[in-house]
C-alpha cells in the first residue's frame, strides 16, 4: 500500500525571526497553501507489479514526462512515484519565472556552448511558446502570464553589464529595452537601482497550480500516481527494477526526474549539488501602494547581481521577494528543516525595505525555502543508462520551470531511441563536472561564493572566477 505524506491543517508561524514585517508570516510555501496543493486521496491499489515507464519524481519534469509519454504512447502503463506529493519539493516553491531560455540565457549559450547558442536560444524561445500552447489545449490555469521581466543594476559596473546583455539579446533577434532616468521610473521607482534592461519575452506563473494541472491532467489520462513512496534503489538486470517499501517495480523504462535528492545511479554522484534559496511574501498591496514604487505593470523584477534577489506580484498582487543566500550545507545535508532560516528571511526583510522604502511597514504573510539542484555549469543534461532503459535530467540550477518542459521530452526521445534535434544537444549530452567530494566541496563553494560577493561589491571578477569561466564552470542559484 502506498502511504501518504500528512499535511496540517494550518501551517505553524515562522519561529526565530527578529523582523516586526515577519510576526505573523506562516511558514510555508505561499503557492501551495494559496492553491491547496495537497496529497491525493489515500488509494487502496497497491503498487503494480510491472509497467511499461515508471518516472520516479512527481515535479514538472516528472509530470510533464508522464503527460507526453501517454500522448507518444497512448496503450502504455505509465507509474509516477513521488517521495511525498506532487509538487511539496522544488516545482511548488519557486518564484515561477517561466524562461524563455534552456541555457539559463543567451550569454550562457554564447560563453559556454557556442557553436550551438543559436539553436539553443531558438529551442528556449520555442519551448515556450509550446508551453503556454499546451496550457491552453490542456486547460490549464496555471496564471500563466507573458508579461516580461525587468533587470535593474545598481552599480555602474552592473549596468555595464546589462548593456552586453542586451548587445548580446540583440545578436540572437531577442527583443530589449534599455532604461535608465525617467525611462526607468516608469517601471520601477527605488533609491538603489539606476538602470534597467526590460525583456518582453518572459513570462511568470502559480507553480502550484501548474502541478497540480499537471497532475489532474496525468490522472485523467491514466496515469497511475503513487505519493509518499520513496524509491530506495535502483536494480537492471532483464528488466529494470525500481525498490520501495511497498515492494519491487518491474519496468520497461524508467525516467528519473528526481531534482536534487539523492541519486539512484552511482554516475550522477557529485553532478548536482543542493542549495537552499528562501522567499518571503507580503500582504495583499493596494494600487497605491504599488504605484509609490511605480511598479504598475504585471513583469517580474530581478537585479543583476551574482547574489541577485527576484521578485514578481501574485495574482491578488502581493510581492513576492527571493533569492541572494545560496546556502549549501556540508555533505550535501538535505532536509525539510534546513528550508525554514530565520537569519535568511530576517535578511530579505531588511532588504526589501531597503529596495522599495515606501513599503518598509507592509508585514509578510509566507516564508519559506527550497532546494536548488546546482550543477557546475548551471545549465540542466539529460542522459541515457542501462543499456537505454534509464533516462534522467537534473542541474536545471533555478531555472527549471520552462525548461523542466524540454528535459521531458529530451528523456523521452532518449527512451524511443531517437535521435533528435534536442537528444544531439551538446549542451545535454554532456555530463558537467562533478563538484569534488567532502570537505574540498564545502570549501570551494565557500571560496567561490566570497569571491563573488567581493565582485558584487567591487565590480572586479577574480582570475579564479576568469579561469573557471573559460572552462565553462560556473555557480549561481
Amino acid at each position: 500500500m502506498t502511504q501518504k505524506p500528512a499535511l496540517a491543517a494550518e501551517p505553524a508561524l515562522v519561529r526565530g525571526t527578529e523582523h516586526p514585517g515577519l510576526a505573523g508570516a506562516l511558514a510555508t510555501p505561499f503557492w501551495t497553501h494559496d492553491s491547496g496543493l495537497a496529497p491525493l486521496p489515500a488509494s487502496a491499489a497497491p503498487l503494480p507489479e510491472r509497467c511499461d515507464l515508471a518516472i520516479v519524481g512527481g515535479g514538472f519534469t516528472g509530470l510533464w514526462t508522464a503527460i507526453e509519454a501517454r500522448r507518444r504512447h497512448p496503450d502504455w502503463r505509465i507509474v509516477v512515484i513521488e517521495r511525498d506529493f506532487c509538487g511539496w519539493g522544488a516545482s511548488g516553491r519557486n518564484g515561477g519565472f517561466c524562461a524563455p531560455s534552456i541555457s539559463h540565457g543567451p550569454s550562457v549559450a554564447k560563453q559556454r556552448w557556442p557553436r550551438e547558442a543559436e539553436t539553443l536560444v531558438r529551442l528556449g524561445r520555442d519551448n515556450l511558446d509550446q508551453l503556454q500552447a499546451d496550457l491552453e489545449r490542456l486547460g490549464i490555469d496555471a496564471e500563466f502570464e507573458r508579461c516580461g521581466k525587468l533587470t535593474v543594476a545598481q552599480f555602474p559596473w552592473q549596468r555595464e553589464g546589462l548593456r552586453a546583455a542586451a548587445r548580446t539579446c540583440a545578436a540572437f533577434g531577442i527583443e530589449t529595452m534599455a532604461l535608465e532616468g525617467d525611462a526607468l521610473r516608469e517601471k520601477l521607482v527605488s533609491p538603489l537601482f539606476e538602470a534597467g534592461l526590460f525583456e518582453p519575452n518572459y513570462a511568470v506563473l502559480n507553480p502550484a497550480k501548474l502541478v497540480a494541472g499537471l497532475r489532474d491532467t496525468a490522472l485523467s489520462q491514466g496515469v497511475e500516481i503513487c505519493e509518499g513512496l520513496a524509491v530506495s534503489a535502483i536494480r537492471t538486470g532483464e528488466a529494470v527494477v525500481l525498490e520501495t517499501e511497498a515492494g519491487a517495480l518491474r519496468c520497461a523504462r524508467v525516467a528519473l526526474a528526481t531534482n536534487v535528492a539523492k541519486p539512484l545511479l552511482r554516475r550522477l554522484a557529485g553532478a548536482v549539488i543542493p542549495v537552499y534559496d528562501y522567499a518571503i511574501v507580503t500582504r495583499p498591496l493596494s494600487a497605491d501602494e504599488l504605484a509609490s514604487i511605480g511598479w504598475l505593470g504585471r513583469y517580474g523584477v530581478a537585479d543583476a547581481g551574482n547574489r541577485f534577489h527576484y521578485a514578481r506580484k501574485t495574482r491578488d498582487n502581493r510581492i513576492l521577494w527571493g533569492g541572494y543566500d545560496a546556502i549549501y550545507h556540508f555533505g550535501g545535508a538535505r532536509d525539510e528543516a534546513r528550508t525554514q532560516r530565520p537569519v535568511s528571511f530576517d535578511l530579505l526583510a531588511r532588504q526589501f525595505a531597503e529596495t522599495f522604502p515606501p513599503l518598509a511597514d507592509v508585514p509578510f504573510t509566507h516564508a519559506w525555502g527550497g532546494v536548488i539542484d546546482t550543477s557546475a555549469r548551471t545549465t540542466f543534461f539529460a542522459g541515457l543508462a542501462a543499456r537505454g532503459r534509464i533516462a534522467y535530467a537534473m542541474g536545471f540550477t533555478g531555472q527549471g520551470v520552462s525548461a523542466s518542459r524540454f528535459a521531458a521530452l529530451t528523456m523521452l526521445d532518449h527512451l524511443d531511441g531517437q535521435s533528435t534535434e534536442r537528444t544531439r544537444l551538446a549542451m545535454l549530452s554532456t555530463r558537467p563536472v562533478p563538484f569534488p567530494p567532502e570537505p574540498l566541496r564545502a570549501l570551494s563553494v565557500a571560496l567561490v561564493q566570497t569571491l563573488l560577493a567581493r565582485e558584487d561589491e567591487t565590480g572586479r571578477r577574480a582570475l579564479l572566477l576568469r579561469g573557471l569561466d573559460r572552462l565553462g564552470i560556473g555557480f549561481d542559484s
